[in-house]
């Protein structure tokens, strides 16, 4: 065997079975991280085990370990073991996933991972897909789609026009992701054209005010955008009411799943999802809840014929019924890894009943963690968890309740025995719970209640 290859094996090997027992948070600031990597490029190279070794040795220390069981800062999965596995033969393999003759294997992989995650998600199977790097070009790719089809109802073709002079699009929200905001900017709609329709208290959005809004121009090209648990507190939208609502003004639905979709899997969770098979288009992540590695985000959409409009040359304006699938036809990307072979490794590994399992061990750890912090003097619970997102702010005597949890944050962070991330809700400074590691148990949540209990004490 290649001795770099094997070397690279074993020191993979050695970093996955660290991870209970090392620090969650970096212990390297900047300047160290320069001082360790900024090596001498020589003339002629140095042996490759040397590198190897110098390599895993200088970057060790700066790695946030988000693949652990203790790091809830944000929604990161840990990569289970046979999708890892995957993704160093899809590494070994090299193959350009670009089109079914660049690799064939690569191309019906990704085929039928589509299929297993439609039937996982209750998403209708004739949805179009592509695999891309993450939600943020997945919204890109199915509101390419969005783009397409509301235009070309008024007679406009985006893709030979362009956007200068078409008729105005309008962006109809609740609750959002700042990756919305991109591909909005990224598609040349432009973030003006995005109107914030008023949430309910659950932080879900208003029906009657979404109502209200699309009266006022019913026949403007619309596009509404849903959430499958918001990244706060893990809210989801009323698809069921709200995509006919939307489809009787000819609207169309698109819904951010980044993580949320997948409790469609689950009994227990599923009806959080109703009517969500009813919407034009999905975006969603596998290297979140599914666990598998970086980088794997997939866009779904139910017009297939837009969808291959948006993102294929002008020639290819018609939809084929072929034998074979070429994937640039329908991503933002022509030369890419295969990115489906961990997903297809790990759903087969997991099968219906594992994704289920691993999705309702980490609401229960959520929920039992939140409470538990909760019934602590100086911890206020702001949300208690739908799903796997919880929100905790901690008190201070005087008034100063952001200075303190922030204070708090860094504590605990600074310890390395859990990492959580500070952010913003209602105008107030707090800590998020994230959960979505396979690898997250019990002693974990433990070992993390222990160090923000020490933390506050300090």
């Amino acid at each position: 065997m290649n001795p770099e290859l094997k070397r690279a094996a074993e020191l993979a090997a050695e970093y996955i079975d660290s991870l209970d027992h090392h620090k969650v948070s970096e212990e390297l600031d900047p300047q160290a991280l320069r001082d360790r990597l900024q090596k001498e490029l020589t003339d002629d190279g140095l042996p490759p085990l040397q590198v190897i070794n110098e390599l895993s040795e200088d970057a060790r220390d700066g790695l946030l370990n988000t693949a652990g069981g203790r790091f809830f800062g944000w929604v990161i999965g840990g990569g289970i073991p046979v999708s890892i596995a995957a993704d160093w033969l899809t590494s070994a393999w090299d193959q350009n996933a670009a089109a079914y003759a660049c690799s064939p294997s690569a191309a019906i992989i990704e085929e039928v991972a589509a299929g297993w995650i439609k039937d996982i998600l209750g998403l209708p199977q004739q949805a179009s897909y592509a695999f891309v790097t993450g939600c943020q070009m997945a919204h890109v790719t199915a509101l390419a789609a969005a783009r397409h089809k509301v235009l070309a109802d008024k007679g406009w073709s985006a893709e030979e026009q362009g956007l200068a002079g078409s008729p105005p699009i309008r962006v109809l929200v609740g609750e959002h992701h700042e990756t919305l905001l991109r591909a909005l900017r990224h598609l040349g709609i432009g973030t003006d054209a995005l109107i914030q329709i008023a949430m309910k208290d659950d932080g879900t959005i208003d029906v009657k005010a979404l109502e209200t809004e699309l009266e006022k121009n019913p026949g403007m090209p619309t596009i509404v955008s849903l959430a499958a648990g918001d990244l706060n507190r893990g809210a989801f939208d009323p698809f069921d009411e709200v995509c006919d609502l939307a489809h009787a003004y000819h609207a169309w639905v698109h819904i951010d799943g980044a993580f949320g979709l997948w409790v469609a899997s689950s009994k227990r969770y599923r009806h959080l999802v109703k009517g969500i098979e009813k919407a034009d288009s999905w975006a969603t992540d596998a290297h979140k809840w599914l666990n598998v590695p970086y980088d794997s985000g997939i866009a779904f959409v139910a017009d297939s014929a837009s969808h291959k409009i948006a993102m294929t040359i002008p020639a290819a304006y018609k939809v084929e019924v072929d034998d074979v699938r070429d994937q640039f036809e329908w991503g933002p990307e022509w030369s890419r890894r295969a990115r489906g072979i961990p997903v297809y490794a790990a759903l087969r590994t997991l099968g219906r009943n594992g994704v289920a399992e691993m999705i309702e061990r980490c609401c229960d750890l959520t929920r039992e963690f939140v409470l538990k912090l909760g019934r602590l003097p100086g911890v206020e619970v702001l949300t208690t968890p739908v799903i796997n997102q919880g929100l905790v702010r901690f008190l201070d005597p005087h008034g100063d309740h952001d200075g303190r949890t922030d204070e708090v944050i860094n504590r605990i962070n600074a310890t390395g025995e859990a990492w959580f991330g500070p952010t913003v809700w209602n105008d107030m400074r707090v800590m998020r719970i994230s959960l979505s590691n396979f690898r997250t148990t019990p002693n974990d949540i433990e070992r993390a209640f222990n160090a923000i209990k020490a933390a506050m004490e300090t």
